[in-house]
């Protein structure tokens, strides 16, 4: 904007769960700088400091009478560009949920300012004019120690939780004003640099410097001269620490060098992110007859303007396919997005592409600091303008979808059949997998999936056309895909030939691979030692108090945990209820398999790999590269470990518990079993040799387990499928799957009848429930389901007005207002 004159209004998204914009005046001095996608200042109420995004700027003025104005703007390019904007949008209209939703998951933590109330004491306040409570008198006391205190610190203070009563009364009274305070939280990050000052650009002036050194600071002498050795002089700095690192002095040296006006010394923001060398060229990569044909057949697909679903069996080589997909975007001067279901994935992958890419790569997810991901954020955005070729490659999970790309040439989704990419909670609740769809069409990108075993979707949209289908059905090498064993437990539990919860056949599969000098993964998948633990007299079975669902045994704390809501309670030495000491512990997590390993192979070298484990991102990397390097011999897991890992030296994988994915009650129970099943089974014999893989189970008839046994893929899927056209279920039907929660079932049942009798005419035998889930409570909060059909060939943008017009009817009765209501399109 050029006229300062002009009076203008912004509209502007705030980080609240409201359908709405909020407008606000901008300030004539800020005229020429305001843009749509900086961040600005606020009033938000009558005391409450928040930062918005300016989504809109207009001179239309608004119809209501007062229009506060926008306190400063933070930035002084926009953080997201248009292109985000229509992303963000679609994301808010498809996933039935607020823009300023879609924003809170869109922008990383340490761009969202947050503002804290905070006291001091009234300028009106004159001391000892009033009598004061003891905890009065403790605030005040507190208050002329420092200015201003963080209500937050009050309640330490006093020794209460709930201290805005009293807070209050004292403003009330004139003791204590209440003001709110807006923290920054990225900080960018300096470090000193050193130069050689301008008048020693003159090489007589440096011998002459370098001569007076000599005579009278010879450690002086030796700093100059690393400085000198690493490349440094008047024009090109060095940073202080290396200097001092590589002429083995301290920090006290500079000053006076400083003082002396031989260097000068200085603070320059500096990148948090570690940038890779380049170590191999692409043009190295020689593709195998299968591999090319795949290539060649992704690029028809391409030709066609099509999605590309890449199905090819474990170990087939589709990351190589992927890296001459990447180079092609990079040879055309555009962005990748790499997406990963799972962290400890993305590390690998790292690895693997760093070779090729070095600083080209970045990397974003959750386990990264804040300062990082900001970086990251800048580094994308900047590519509009400066097309560095840093940060090019993004590797990420689902919330790299958001970062503000400009030009993205290539999308890769892979594994893309992981739930983990879809979001449950918080709104928005979308699919990163579905939604890089949008992504690319906006982009004009292209985009492939994945997947030794692709989502039902994916497959069917590709046998209907609107995927190229491209498979590979050999392994890298020719190596022979791995020899599925189903163990009867039945059998092993009659002959007594159990140990723990192993089969013999597992055991010894086990023991053998350790002699032969090979390393082992068994998989279950539950956490923790024992998941029930029981009153064999009573059957009392301790419960969550804030959950429908039993506490979990973990040995390692010797607790009792909700995986939940993490409610933790002692492990009782007696029954509560009959005063039994006959409790017994029934079932098995990945903490007992390990400690059962330490059993009956004490020489073998067992990790874990699971949420209790992989707290932090470096504990994921490190378990990880300890069986890597083969510094352990067994690494037990729940899912982390059938995605996508690729060692070496894995000859067996151990299923421990087959049945328990095959029986939960889901229509996906199937598929999913048969992905999870197939994917763990792939980490076996990926190099050398053929891989085992052993399925402990009670039901080896099971037609899943005789699908998983001959890697019968397309088998089960044509059989899921006239099961799913029979009952309505997807890819045939599209799902809404509507949530009410409150914390009394009593007001609850009410609510979800009344709320599925007015959605009931209009989707009638489309709508099922409403029924409490499997869990029918969680963190004190009843639970109600309504699950609503509509067949895919429907206006899903109709149907979906529909429904939300009923749910702001209902919202709107008074009764029913302090029901939460949540949408999951498209559940999983």
């Amino acid at each position: 904007m050029s006229d300062e004159r002009l009076t203008l209004f912004a509209q502007l998204l705030l980080p609240i769960p409201v359908p709405t914009t909020f407008t606000y005046r901008v300030p004539f001095v800020l005229n020429d700088r305001i843009r749509i996608g900086q961040r600005a200042i606020v009033q938000f109420g009558a005391t409450k400091i928040m930062s918005g995004l300016i989504f809109g700027i207009t001179q239309e003025v608004p119809s209501f009478k007062t229009v506060k104005y926008i306190i400063d703007l933070l930035d002084d390019e926009p953080l997201v560009n248009d292109m985000q904007l229509r992303f963000w949008d679609w994301v808010k209209t498809y996933y039935m949920c607020h823009l300023g939703e879609v924003m809170q998951a869109a922008l990383p933590s340490a761009l969202k300012l947050s503002s804290e109330s905070t006291i001091a004491l009234s300028p009106d306040y004159e001391l000892d004019s009033m009598p004061l409570s003891d905890n009065e008198y403790l605030i005040v006391e507190a208050l002329q120690i420092q200015s201003k205190i963080a209500i937050s610190a009050v309640s330490k203070i006093i020794g209460y939780r709930k201290v805005m009563p009293i807070v209050k009364t004292m403003i009330e009274k004139g003791i204590v004003v209440m003001e709110e305070e807006l923290n920054e939280k990225y900080r960018p990050k300096y470090e000193r640099f050193v130069r050689l000052a301008g008048q020693y650009r003159d090489e007589s002036k440096v011998r002459e410097l370098m001569d007076a050194l000599t005579k009278r600071a010879f450690k002086q002498l030796q700093v100059l001269l690393a400085f000198f050795s690493m490349g440094g002089d008047s024009d090109h700095d060095i940073m202080a620490k290396d200097l001092l690192k590589k002429a083995d002095a301290a920090s006290s040296i500079l000053k006076p060098m400083s003082e002396k006006g031989i260097f000068e010394v200085y603070e320059k923001k500096v990148s948090r992110l570690i940038d890779y060398p380049v170590q191999t060229d692409v043009g190295s990569i020689v593709l195998t007859e299968a591999q090319q044909k795949a290539f060649d057949d992704i690029q028809k697909g391409f030709g066609a303007s099509k999605p590309v679903l890449l199905y090819g069996v474990t170990s087939s080589g589709k990351t190589e396919i992927y890296i001459k997909l990447i180079q092609e975007a990079l040879n055309a001067g555009r962005q990748v997005l790499y997406l990963l279901p799972e962290i400890a994935l993305t590390e690998q992958i790292i690895n693997r592409l760093k070779k090729y890419f070095g600083d080209r790569i970045g990397v974003y997810h959750s386990r990264y600091g804040d300062n990082e991901r900001v970086e990251v954020w800048q580094q994308v955005r900047d590519f509009a303008h400066s097309k560095s070729q840093r940060r090019q490659i993004i590797i990420g999970s689902r919330s790299a979808i958001f970062l503000p790309y400009s030009d993205i040439g290539l999308i890769i989704v892979d594994e893309e059949h992981d739930s983990s990419f879809k979001q449950v909670d918080p709104a928005p609740r979308y699919n990163a997998r579905d939604a890089a769809v949008v992504l690319a069409s906006q982009h004009n990108a292209r985009i492939v999936f994945g997947s030794a075993t692709p989502s039902y979707e994916s497959y069917y949209n590709a046998s209907q056309g609107r995927y190229a289908l491209v498979e590979i059905s050999e392994r890298y090498g020719g190596i022979e895909m791995p020899e599925i064993i189903l163990s009867d437990m039945r059998v092993e539990k009659r002959r007594k030939t159990t140990q723990a919860d192993f089969g013999s056949t597992l055991i010894e599969t086990v023991k053998t691979a350790l002699e032969q000098k090979k390393q082992a993964i068994l998989f279950q998948n539950r956490r923790g030692f024992s998941p029930r633990i029981e009153c064999e007299d009573c059957h009392y079975v301790p419960q969550c108090i804030n959950c429908d669902v039993s506490l979990i045994y973990h040995k390692q704390q010797n607790v009792l945990r909700c995986h939940y809501c993490g409610y933790t309670a002692s492990l009782p030495t007696e029954c509560p209820q009959c005063h039994s000491t006959n409790i017994k512990m029934h079932g098995f997590g990945t903490e007992k398999i390990e400690e059962d390993l330490q059993l009956l192979l004490p020489d073998a070298r067992v990790a874990r790999l699971d949420l209790d484990t992989t707290r932090s991102r470096n504990e994921y990397q490190s378990i990880l590269e300890r069986f890597q390097d083969r510094e352990t011999d067994i690494l037990v897991g729940t899912q982390m470990v059938t995605k996508g890992l690729d060692f070496d030296s894995v000859k067996v994988v151990g299923i421990l518990n087959a049945d328990n994915m095959l029986s939960f009650p889901d229509f996906r129970a199937h598929e999913r079993s048969f992905q999870l099943m197939s994917q763990v089974a792939g980490r076996s014999g990926r190099k050398g040799e053929r891989g085992k893989v052993v399925i402990q189970t009670y039901e080896p008839a099971h037609p899943v387990l005789q699908d998983v046994l001959r890697n019968n893929y397309k088998g089960l899927y044509e059989k899921q499928m006239a099961i799913r056209r029979q009952f309505s279920y997807p890819p045939y039907y599209r799902l809404v799957l509507i949530r009410l929660k409150h914390k009394d079932y009593e007001k609850l049942n009410p609510a979800a009848a009344a709320l599925a009798g007015m959605l009931r005419p209009i989707f009638h035998r489309d709508l099922l429930g409403p029924e409490y889930p499997v869990v029918s409570r969680v963190r004190n909060q009843y639970i109600k389901q309504i699950l609503i059909k509509f067949r895919r060939d429907q206006s899903a943008k109709y149907f979906k007005e529909l429904i939300n017009d009923q749910i702001q009817l209902f919202l709107h009765d008074a009764q029913y207002k302090s029901v939460t209501v949540q949408i999951d399109v498209d559940p999983i």
